[in-house]
């Protein structure tokens, strides 16, 4: 039953397609020698971060906490760690350490890895190599990397 289905259904798709035929024209088009250009179907998946990427938001992010803009930084935390960390005194912490260090600390030699949506940096922060990370771990959430190591 399931064969004479799928027969007939294939019988009326290709006299659909005869009947759509423009036979009733004098003269046949030429062929094209150029090639017929597909229109590109957009896609909705967001683009993937790299490496370099975290190596950017590694940099800005520690930057933000040695200048004491806690309420910057506190936006790179991941979910998992601001379920973990009050703002108010993520905050209160960075601003404490800007004051303890200052602000002209950036991250140097800064390098990472991504490995689907999780990543790791390693970098050096001038003038204090007590903060000195070492595969400091970052998680990719709706496209934008989070600091994870809470």
């Amino acid at each position: 039953m399931r064969t004479r289905v799928t027969v007939t259904l294939a019988a009326v798709l290709l006299t659909s397609l005869t009947a759509c035929d423009s036979s009733s024209d004098d003269k046949a088009d030429p062929p094209s020698s150029s090639p017929t250009k597909v229109a590109e179907t957009p896609t909705t998946t967001p683009r993937r971060a790299d490496a370099t990427d975290l190596e950017r938001v590694a940099d800005t992010y520690t930057n933000l906490y040695f200048g004491g803009g806690g309420k910057g930084a506190y936006v790179f935390l991941s979910k998992r760690c601001k379920a973990k960390a009050d703002e108010a005194v993520y905050v209160a912490t960075v601003d404490q350490a800007a004051k303890d260090y200052g602000p002209d600390h950036p991250a140097m030699n800064v390098h990472a890895t991504v490995s689907g949506d999780m990543g790791r940096v390693s970098y050096k922060v001038k003038g204090l190599p007590k903060f000195d990370q070492e595969r400091q771990p970052w998680t990719l959430e709706g496209g934008d990397w989070k600091y994870d190591a809470c």
